[in-house]
């Protein structure tokens, strides 16, 4: 079964995330917007399936990582998201919350065996 077929998003916290968002869009030139800044790709060698990988800053306060102490957390995509839910179970990996459904996918959070916590999303193309 595949599991990750790509990166679908990267936050971090910092002090200002407005600021830094408009740092980045000046010095680096990213292409921002009220989320961050988001990276369009193909999915498949035939260059025919889209993707997007999400860049986001969060306020340093923010307690969306928790429990993981980090400031970072990676949104990875993947496939058929139940049935992985179902795998993960049995390996014994911390599922933190339940799956849920939104009109651009769905997502659930795990943590790895470091504590880091991870976002799993399978979106709605």
């Amino acid at each position: 079964m595949k599991k990750v077929t790509g990166i679908g998003g990267v936050f971090f916290k910092c002090k200002d995330p407005k600021t830094t968002t408009e740092w980045y869009q000046k010095h680096l030139g990213l292409n921002t917007n009220p989320y961050g800044a988001s990276f369009d790709w193909f999915e498949d060698s035939d260059g025919i399936k889209k993707a997007q990988t999400q860049w986001t800053p969060f306020k340093e306060t923010s307690e969306y990582f928790e429990p993981s102490k980090k400031d970072f957390m990676i949104n990875y995509r993947v496939e058929n998201l139940e049935s992985l839910l179902v795998e993960l179970k049995k390996e014994g990996v911390t599922i933190l919350d339940n799956l849920e459904t939104y009109d651009y996918g769905k997502f659930v959070h795990i943590l790895d065996n470091e504590g880091n916590k991870i976002e799993l999303w399978e979106p709605i193309d």
